[in-house]
């Protein structure tokens, strides 16, 4: 059944008829796709477009489950290169909003990390108290709603899920169809590895080390790094990125001290630091530590105890620290104004050096993209607070998840078709095939444990580098900056090769009706018209159908009455940017794409949508010039 938050949200935002007449049935699967070009239904659905997306936004639901069984996806953009990555977010409270936010900041994550795939996110609205039977039967049933989109979204763990859920996916939709997996399916497990964590760490690591840099900047001319002992660390969310990385900065830098956690119970504190092994083995067991923590070494010894706790987990931010590393579900972390939802305000957060945020905070909304310059320009540019934007620093996780697209799954260790659903039949197949599933696992990890290290150490080196060089950038600025430019550059590299897709052919002795059905089934505005040879002579498009329709002339003429010789046609390797200017200059809304006479593909307007990247590409194109 639809999830009772969905219903509400749908009925709210569209009219019946609407949901009605739009919804898409695969059997007792339930959609509703909204393209780029619906900008007003997308609106109502309080989605914000922009130059840069969202691509495809998906309401999806099972109407048959005896649990409710539904949710989101959004695609946001593919210009790195599809298909779309992101993990699958699991709440209650979760909105489609919230999805695209994600959604936007994987687009960003992708590009800084120069990954050749574009940003993606779905959610689950799941219910309450759910059995731990019930929960995989909500799994199954997203990862069959999921099915539908496997060629342009490929889902991983996130808040709400974990490996094991995506090992369900992958047991349904095929390996490839998810990543994160666990080891006996050769995967990258973010969470069990803390892949995006140890990201975490190494961005702490590197600004450290490149910080001295903005001393020509008039509020950093005094900083002072800190040596190894006197490196302090508190964590705001001590979950699936924050236990992690408090458990690898202690193994890697012994003398570094966590002196403050939280979760969503309260908060510890300690100066001397905390015991993060023992309170890794808490987290791993119960989730949450602080108040079992507080229960069994706090309570009993009352003041004299070092270790300080609080109920009020959000106060943990008033505390001091070397670095401050927000890892909690939440987007505003730090606000400026009394009406802001958010964790702190700025006039009473502790004394820091750095912010290295482990938790997703970015946002295309307008509203909090100003809320997040307003708290940047008081904490970077007043207080001295440097700050490394989310997605140039959690992207560990989606790196790891990578390399179970890039280092490719041989065939042999594809899951039979037959087997998929079964989950029984996939232990068994996987059995057989463990050596070999272990040895992938163990160069994916290598593989992914050098390109993380690169990557956001890169990444860091180039955000102080452009802030030391702009007094007036901000660190949010600065990170958009640098995604923008690896989209824009990737693109510009992109052929029409890359992005074509199929064209219906017809002969020159075909009918004006068979032509007319090809239009009709494949849902494309263009056909090619073909020799005996099957070379390009000609191409007929969906309007000059309609015109011989609406003329009666139809059983009148031939194919070659009313078709185009004269073919405005792309070649393969040409580039992107030239392929839009073709459509643009000539008026047209597709083209085949042909080598030697022979009709390959078509590019159709679709990539005029995204009209505002051509003006990107243009822009990057002058830079260059100059």
């Amino acid at each position: 059944m639809i999830p009772k938050n969905l219903a509400t949200y749908l009925r709210q935002t569209l009219s019946e008829t609407a949901i009605e007449s739009r919804t898409i049935r695969d059997g007792s699967r339930c959609y509703l796709e909204f393209g780029f070009g619906e900008q007003q239904l997308l609106a109502q659905l309080g989605i914000t477009v922009d130059k840069l997306g969202p691509q495809m936004v998906v309401c999806m639901w099972d109407d048959a489950s005896p649990v409710e069984i539904g949710g989101y996806l959004v695609v946001d953009n593919v210009a790195m290169g599809s298909p779309s990555m992101g993990g699958i977010r699991a709440l209650p409270d979760i909105t489609l909003i919230d999805i695209q936010n994600l959604a936007r900041g994987m687009t960003l994550k992708n590009a800084a990390a120069d990954l050749p795939y574009g940003g993606g996110k779905s959610g689950i609205v799941t219910s309450g108290g759910l059995s731990a039977a019930d929960r995989e039967n909500v799994i199954a049933g997203f990862a069959r709603l999921l099915r539908r989109y496997r060629g342009i979204y490929v889902p991983g763990p996130d808040v709400g899920t974990n490996d094991s859920d995506m090992k369900t996916v992958a047991m349904i939709n095929g390996l490839d169809s998810a990543v994160s997996k666990p080891a006996d399916m050769g995967g990258n497990r973010i969470d069990e590895l803390g892949g995006a964590a140890g990201g975490v760490v190494i961005a702490m690591q590197t600004l450290l080390e490149v910080l001295p840099r903005l001393r020509v900047l008039p509020q950093f001319a005094d900083i002072v790094i800190p040596t190894p002992k006197e490196l302090t660390v508190i964590i705001q969310g001590f979950g699936a990125v924050g236990a992690h990385a408090a458990r690898i900065m202690t193994e890697d830098m012994q003398d570094l001290r966590v002196i403050g956690i939280s979760d969503l119970e309260g908060y510890l504190y300690n100066e001397n630091g905390l015991p993060i092994e023992r309170l890794f083995d808490l987290w791993q067991k119960r989730g949450l530590v602080t108040n079992a923590y507080y229960n069994k070494q706090i309570a009993g010894r009352g003041h004299k105890f070092p270790t300080k706790f609080s109920t009020n987990a959000n106060n943990l931010l008033r505390e001091s620290a070397v670095c401050l590393i927000p890892a909690t579900a939440t987007f505003n972390y730090l606000g400026v104004m009394p009406s802001e939802d958010t964790s702190m305000s700025v006039d009473r957060m502790g004394r820091w050096l750095v912010i290295v945020e482990g938790a997703n905070t970015y946002s295309p909304d307008p509203n909090r993209k100003a809320s997040r310059i307003q708290m940047e320009q008081i904490v970077y540019r007043h207080k001295g607070v440097m700050i490394a934007t989310d997605y140039l620093v959690n992207s560990g996780g989606v790196i790891f998840a990578a390399q179970e697209q890039s280092v490719k799954t041989p065939d042999n260790l594809q899951i039979p078709t037959e087997c998929l659903g079964d989950r029984a039949a996939v232990v068994e197949w996987l059995k057989t095939h463990a050596e070999a599933f272990g040895a992938l696992s163990v160069q994916r990890l290598e593989e992914g444990t050098l390109a993380r290290k690169e990557v956001i150490h890169r990444n860091m080196v180039e955000l102080i580098d452009l802030l030391a060089d702009d007094v007036d950038l901000l660190p949010c600025g600065a990170a958009e900056h640098l995604s923008l430019q690896r989209l824009t550059d990737r693109e510009s590299r992109r052929t029409a090769a890359d992005i074509m897709i199929p064209i219906s052919t017809v002969t020159e002795t075909s009918s004006l009706q068979e032509v007319a059905m090809e239009i009709v089934a494949g849902g494309r505005s263009l056909v090619g018209v073909l020799s005996d040879d099957r070379m390009l002579v000609g191409v007929v498009t969906a309007y000059d159908v309609t015109r011989a329709a609406s003329e009666g002339i139809c059983d009148a003429v031939g194919l070659s009455d009313v078709m185009s010789r004269e073919v405005i046609a792309a070649a393969p390797n040409d580039k992107i940017i030239d392929v839009v200017r073709k459509l643009e200059q000539n008026r047209i809304s597709a083209m085949p794409v042909v080598v030697d006479g022979k009709v390959l593909g078509m590019i159709n307007s679709d990539l005029l949508t995204h009209g505002t990247l051509l003006q990107m590409l243009q822009s990057n194109e002058r830079r260059t010039e100059r």
